[in-house]
């Protein structure tokens, strides 16, 4: 199931429910993705003092794994200001790298930036590959002499 820019930023617009409990805020962000068997599955930011919290795409991904799946066909994060209006939100660093980490093939995951605003992962996460080296070593090489 093919699920359209759109209706994924208002799946994501319907888990907003943002709750103050003292200094920490819960569900200001909502997510949604389109998992590869093509599932919808949403998740909403928790933030803590602490630093414990997590993103609304973790919380989205959390559910997902859950079920038993790791491809992500598609995924976004909105958030919702205080006259009203709705914003699609990048995902932020962290989270492109736990997209990427759940499966290989989401290196491909559609980003969904705005209603006909499309990214794939690999475009907002350039260096995804492991690095070559950067000179050759054998057994037979010494290896780098030890700090003193």
């Amino acid at each position: 199931m093919d699920v359209h820019p759109s209706d994924l930023i208002d799946a994501a617009a319907e888990v907003l429910k943002p709750h103050v409990n003292g200094d920490r805020l819960f569900g200001d962000v909502g997510a949604a993705l389109v998992s590869g068997s093509g599932s919808v599955f949403r998740g909403v930011c928790i933030d803590t003092g602490s630093g414990t919290g997590f993103c609304a795409e973790h919380s989205a991904i959390a559910a997902m794994v859950t079920a038993g799946e790791y491809r992500i066909r598609s995924i976004t994060a909105v958030w919702r200001d205080d006259v009203g209006r709705l914003f699609v939100l990048p995902p932020c660093g962290r989270c492109r790298e736990f997209i990427r980490q759940m499966d290989p093939a989401n290196i491909d995951t559609k980003v969904v930036l705005g209603r006909d605003r499309i990214r794939p992962l690999s475009e907002l996460l350039p260096e995804h590959e492991w690095p070559e080296p950067v000179d050759s070593y054998s057994s037979d090489t010494p290896g780098p002499a030890a700090p003193a």
